[in-house]
């Protein structure tokens, strides 16, 4: 899930404890030797790891709740209890379940001609796997990379967000109480530090962030040629057909826009909906924050936004656009001093303005129209592939054609966000939303070496294909080669 973390945290939030340079290169430097030395190859050792891991959580959830919600002025627990702390039990679950299974060698098939050879596939611990944390959700981010490294038998570094430095401090005391260093290690401390963790020569490097700063990790990570997994953002689109229910439509759209106040990577970005039905969906808005976020200027279920910078940018996208385009969905102003930003809808943006060419990451929610559903794929297509695309209807083959004619990292139908917490889909990019995917199965082998195995049998028939090539040879190639 996307971060905006270019540049640096207020000088009122600076670390109090930060790893220097020269920790840095220790903490990996002992980390590599171990993974060479010690490769961590039992299932034993790995669910330990997970236990760890899961009481790590169960005992600290009020704490680092707390942490979370003084790095954002206010972030409502319930949010971080439903989508930080209940995806990740779940996630550790359910590794602890198929983890021993993803580890065993497998047989694959073999073409007859070579049996009775047959092949395998071993998995193995990569080595020491770096994890860059985002500010937004910065317990999730750190956690779900954590479990997969962690199946997979790998050791790990993490860089936590400089933007979050109280989550940032008291995570990194949590793993000092239940890890050993020698498995995990946390890193603190500002872009300096991010841009030096960013070119150790790790097993693998998983980022998650803004694509700007995304293409920054992959420079860093190319002298190395260490492999990345870069979790990016992007602008996912919402494809509503003519004959959606509107009430269910807008009930999970505003769910996922207003979820961390829109500050999520798979947020609903903007909405392609016909003309005709921007009204009503406005006044549905309308009606929906009213039941769910009354008295939204202290309500303790809103979030507010991250930082003074963050806040500056959205409210410099608004200030952009006529005011006749702004629509308020409640009676209350955007509070600087607070960061509180209730939500808006904005009619008809143009497509060059800056809400349209940039991720929004805020609760900002545009309505574009489209005269046919050709012209809102072409839209899509047209721009970069967004992490996420949300199709809601009733209409199963206009459904199929959004389905078959989009490319994103993830799609849902009728819903919004839901797909990251399932623990069998793989999350993750396409193009400038990212590289690579993980969670569960598919984050346990993109973090260990999958690695192909030919067993030769005792008795077998390869001496035939040696020199000097005789006339069976030629017969037989000669078969082969029709």
């Amino acid at each position: 899930m996307t971060d905006h973390d270019q540049t640096k945290s207020s000088t009122d939030s600076t670390l109090s404890t930060i790893t220097t340079p020269e920790q840095l290169q220790a903490q990996f430097s002992r980390l590599q030797v171990l993974s060479r030395t010690q490769p961590i190859l039992d299932w034993a050792t790995r669910e330990t790891q997970l236990d760890n891991l899961e009481a790590l959580l169960s005992d600290n959830q009020t704490s680092l709740a707390k942490a979370i919600s003084a790095d954002f002025s206010h972030r409502s627990v319930s949010e971080t209890q439903f989508a930080e702390l209940f995806p990740s039990f779940t996630g550790i679950s359910h590794a602890k379940k198929q983890g021993k299974n993803w580890m065993k060698t497998r047989r694959v098939s073999i073409s007859a001609l070579y049996l009775p050879a047959h092949n395998e596939i071993q998995p193995q611990p990569l080595g020491v796997v770096g994890i860059m944390v985002p500010w937004n959700y910065p317990l999730y981010l750190a956690i779900g990379p954590m479990i997969d490294a962690l199946t997979a038998g790998n050791r790990i570094m993490v860089k936590m967000s400089e933007a979050a430095p109280q989550f940032a401090q008291a995570f990194a005391k949590a793993i000092a109480h239940y890890f050993s260093s020698d498995m995990v290690c946390v890193v603190l401390g500002e872009v300096d530090i991010a841009e030096a963790f960013s070119k150790l020569p790790f097993d693998h490097l998983l980022y998650t962030g803004s694509t700007a700063v995304g293409k920054k990790v992959m420079a860093a990570a190319a002298p190395n040629l260490t492999p990345v997994t870069l979790e990016l953002g992007g602008k996912s689109p919402v494809i509503v057909t003519a004959d959606t229910n509107l009430e269910s439509m807008v009930n999970r759209v505003m769910m996922g826009k207003t979820l961390n106040a829109g500050q999520t990577c798979i947020a609903p970005d903007y909405v392609l909906i016909p003309r005709q039905y921007h009204p009503r969906f406005i006044s549905l808005a309308k009606e929906w924050m009213q039941n769910h976020y009354p008295n939204i200027h202290d309500n303790a279920d809103y979030t507010h936004i991250i930082n003074n910078q963050q806040f500056k940018r959205v409210q410099g996208y608004l200030q952009e656009l006529p005011n006749a385009s702004v629509h308020q969905l409640t009676d209350v102003e955007a509070n600087p001093e607070t960061r509180l930003m209730p939500p808006v809808i904005v009619t008809e943006p143009a497509p060059d303005s800056a809400l349209m060419q940039n991720e929004i990451f805020a609760p900002i929610l545009p309505l574009m129209h489209y005269e046919t559903l050709d012209d809102a794929i072409y839209f899509v297509n047209a721009r970069p592939r967004p992490l996420a695309l949300y199709v809601f209807g009733n209409n199963d083959r206009h459904i199929e054609q959004v389905r078959t004619h989009t490319v994103s990292g993830g799609v849902c139908v009728n819903e919004v966000i839901i797909h990251v917490a399932q623990h069998d889909l793989p999350f993750g990019g396409v193009g400038h939303s990212g590289i690579g995917a993980y969670h569960g199965k598919a984050g346990f082998e993109r973090l260990s070496h999958m690695k192909p195995v030919f067993v030769q049998a005792k008795i077998n028939g390869m001496n035939l294909l040696l020199p000097p090539y005789g006339e069976l040879f030629r017969k037989g190639m000669a078969l082969l080669l029709k």
